[in-house]
This record gives structure tokens, C-alpha cells and sequence, in this order.
């Protein structure tokens, strides 16, 4: 957490990093010190999560333009190397070199598929709908059944009759409500008797009273600072990854210029594709002025001399 938060919890009694200290008081004067806390905490925070949203922005988009622009760069770089294995192998005839020509060969393999990479958790159309739902808290597996349990939906009629927000025209009151019912509305989709069993009983306990949300209101305070502080970490760790990562290590070279050290590693890449043909050229020429190849009868893909037929 930033100093400033706290200090500032500090001077309302309270060390955030502490989980085991007591709760704020309960007076107003404690609670409105605690408010500002929170809030110079979330503002920090918030500035924080920019940069590394920008950050992490930065870097995948690197890695996009990386595989797009030099992808093919590469790609090519490692089959003239296979071709130029396989023309090694056909001027010689060396049994190690034929040896070698094949594990290139071999190793030349097409890029894996979507699916692949993701281990089946995002294919070419995107994330599957269980995926989804599992990345916005919404119910995972699908539902048991259609219609929802009996004792569900008599549960769910009572709350609705006794705690909907058109029974009532205080907006405090309707805003209660309305956090209630949305509640209320989830465990009823999620069919989940328990948690309707739970709300009847919150309801029927009625509303807390001024000590109790002040008492509520200091703890959730409290609380919130301590979630601030566990995602500053968070995003710091993240942070990290991202820096340390080859994508953010290349990024640190060239931290003004991004677009331009893709530039630069494309010229080089395009001058060892230059050098690599203008070898391969050599040895291919060479291979025909000798007539090597068709002594040995290899063509980088059969046997080797002397066991084909």
C-alpha cells in the first residue's frame, strides 16, 4: 500500500497490515479518517493499475506485431537451415550429415493450432462459454435441471413479496432492497436452496441499526484496506512477470521506440535470410557441377547411400 494511505490509516488508529489488530472504533470521526484513507489508497491504486494495464498492453501488442511482422522471418530462417542441412547432406554423403539433414527435417514442424497452446481452453473461435463463465463469476457447469426445486421457488416467492423494492418509496430503503433482491435473483438462477434459506433469514432479522452499520461500515473499511493492499501486490507481481519476460525484455531496449526495434530485428533477420540463401545458392550449385547428388542417390527424404532399394 502507498504511504500516504498508510499514514493515514495510522492517524485513525489503525495498521492495515495488522489483519490481527481490532476494528476501527465505532465513532463517526474514526470511520470518516478511515473513509479517507481508502480513498487516497484507491486513488493510488488506480493510478498504479494504469501503468500496468499499459504496460501489459504494450507488451502483448509487441508480441502480436513480433509474430506478424518477424514470424514469417523466422520461419523462413529455419527452413533454409533444414535446406541447407539437406544440401550439405547431398554434396558429402557423409553418414553424419545425412543424420543431420533428417533431424532437421524432423525438427521443421508446423506452428501447434490454438487449441493446442491453450491446452483446449481457447481454440480459434475463442473462449469456449465454460471458460467464460468461469473468468466472469457466472455459473460454470449448466444447470441440473430446468425448472428450479420446489422449495426454491417457494423461498424465492417469499422474498419477492416481502422484500421488493416497489413495496417501498424511501430511496435508502428501495436501494437496500434492490442490493438484496439482486442477490435474492442469483441464488434463485443458481437454484441454490442454501443460500435462499440464508437471505429468508437475513430478511426476517431485519435491517441493522445506526450502531450496527457504523460498526459494519468501520470493518468494511478496514477490510477494504486490506484488499487494496493485497492487489497492490498483486499487480506488482504481475508487474514483475511482465518485465521479466522476454517480450518486456526486449521492450527495456528500446523503451521510446518500440515500433523501431522491431525494425531493426527485421533487417537483421533479413540479413541472415540473405546470407543463408546466398549459402544454400553455393551449395546447390556446387552440388550440380560435381553431380554428387545423383551419385548417392539422396534426395534429403530416402535412405541413405548404399541401403535404398
Amino acid at each position: 500500500m502507498d504511504p500516504e494511505a498508510q499514514q493515514e490509516a495510522r492517524q485513525a488508529g489503525h495498521e492495515p497490515q495488522d489483519a490481527s489488530e481490532a476494528a476501527p472504533r465505532n465513532d463517526g470521526e474514526a470511520v470518516e479518517r478511515l473513509e479517507r484513507a481508502v480513498r487516497a489508497a484507491e486513488r493510488a491504486l488506480i493510478e498504479y493499475e494504469i501503468a500496468v494495464e499499459t504496460f501489459r498492453v504494450e507488451v502483448e501488442n509487441f508480441s502480436r506485431l513480433h509474430e506478424q511482422r518477424l514470424g514469417p522471418l523466422y520461419g523462413r530462417i529455419e527452413e533454409l537451415d533444414v535446406l541447407i542441412a539437406e544440401a550439405v547432406a547431398a554434396c558429402t554423403g557423409d553418414p553424419g550429415d545425412l543424420r543431420r539433414a533428417r533431424e532437421a527435417r524432423a525438427s521443421f514442424l508446423p506452428m501447434p493450432a490454438v487449441e493446442e497452446l491453450y491446452q483446449g481452453w481457447m481454440d480459434s473461435a475463442g473462449l469456449p462459454p465454460e471458460a467464460v463463465a468461469m473468468l466472469t463469476g457466472q455459473r460454470v457447469r449448466p444447470p441440473e435441471r430446468v425448472r428450479p426445486s420446489e422449495r426454491a421457488r417457494r423461498l424465492y416467492r417469499e422474498l419477492v413479496r416481502s422484500a421488493h423494492p416497489d413495496l417501498v418509496q424511501d430511496d435508502a430503503e428501495r436501494g437496500r432492497r434492490e442490493e438484496f433482491m439482486t442477490r435474492a435473483n442469483k441464488a434463485y438462477s443458481d437454484g441454490d436452496e442454501e443460500a435462499l434459506a440464508a437471505l429468508a433469514e437475513e430478511w426476517a432479522a431485519g435491517p441493522p441499526t445506526v450502531r450496527e452499520r457504523e460498526a459494519a461500515r468501520g470493518e468494511e473499511l478496514y477490510a477494504r484496506l486490506e484488499w487494496l493492499a493485497r492487489r497492490k501486490e498483486m499487480l506488482a507481481a504481475a508487474a514483475a512477470e511482465l518485465e521479466e519476460g522476454a517480450i518486456g525484455s526486449m521492450l527495456k531496449l528500446a523503451p521510446e521506440d518500440p515500433d523501431g526495434l522491431l525494425e531493426e530485428i527485421a533487417g537483421r533477420l533479413r540479413e541472415r535470410i540473405a546470407e543463408k540463401e546466398a549459402r544454400l545458392a553455393e551449395l546447390t550449385g556446387r552440388a550440380g557441377r560435381t553431380g554428387h547428388a545423383g551419385e548417392t542417390g539422396w534426395t534429403g527424404w530416402g535412405e541413405e547411400p548404399g541401403r535404398a532399394g
